[in-house]
């Protein structure tokens, strides 16, 4: 109270055009607008964004596993399957770069892992002319035994598909440097048994220092 009294006083004894710009009130909207709008904005494009990059990888994960399971069919067309995972994912990320992959195994058990070796120096990488078995038969040892490709019947393949897009609304410092972002997914399948599985390679190979 002791304060409202003073301010009041003090404007009073102001000159009068303080006191007319203190009781002016045109544009004070203009001005307020002018410090929300930026903050409101900024929400509603992040809004925007994180629905579109939801949006993106929900549909990409569907598409991914759909043609996933597509692929493990005999006679299935890989080509066919990776265009329809490309048309389905352009329609929410458009003009998006979209490359797959796909490793076979053996088995679920083979994923990830690399050829047997005898690690006698226990680095965990085969050097030192130490004797490997080239399962997969590609001439070297392979920290993955994966071969590339959609296998054969009854092979477990690892389909993997990285798509990446500019955003429509981009929000700052949340892309990447060349102002792209990433969204990626996987799926594992196991192709039906419309064949006999082939077996890995038994042949030894030796591994020298690169």
């Amino acid at each position: 109270m002791i304060l409202r009294r003073a301010f009041r006083s003090s404007v009073t004894r102001s000159p009068k055009w303080l006191r007319r710009c203190l009781g002016e009130t045109h544009g004070a909207v203009a001005v307020e607008f002018a410090l929300v709008a930026p903050v409101f904005l900024s929400m509603v494009m992040g809004i925007l964004d994180i629905a579109q990059y939801a949006y993106g990888q929900a549909v990409l994960r569907g598409a991914v596993e759909k043609a996933a399971r597509n692929s493990s069919l005999e006679g299935a067309n890989t080509a066919t399957a990776d265009a329809k995972v490309r048309n389905a994912i352009r329609h929410v990320l458009p003009k998006a770069d979209v490359r797959s992959s796909r490793s076979s195994y053996f088995d679920f058990s083979d994923i990830g892992r690399p050829e047997q070796w005898n690690d006698a120096n226990g680095n965990g990488t085969c050097d030192n002319d130490e004797n490997f078995t080239d399962e997969n038969g590609s001439g070297f040892w392979d920290p993955d035994i994966g071969e590339d490709g959609n296998g054969g019947a009854n092979d477990v393949v690892v389909y993997r598909v990285e798509v990446t897009y500019k955003p429509v609304f981009p929000v700052p410092y949340t892309t990447r440097d060349d102002g792209l972002r990433v969204v990626s997914a996987s799926a594992v399948k196991k192709n039906q048994p419309f064949a006999n599985q082939d077996d890995y390679g038994s042949d030894v190979g030796t591994c020298v220092d690169p």
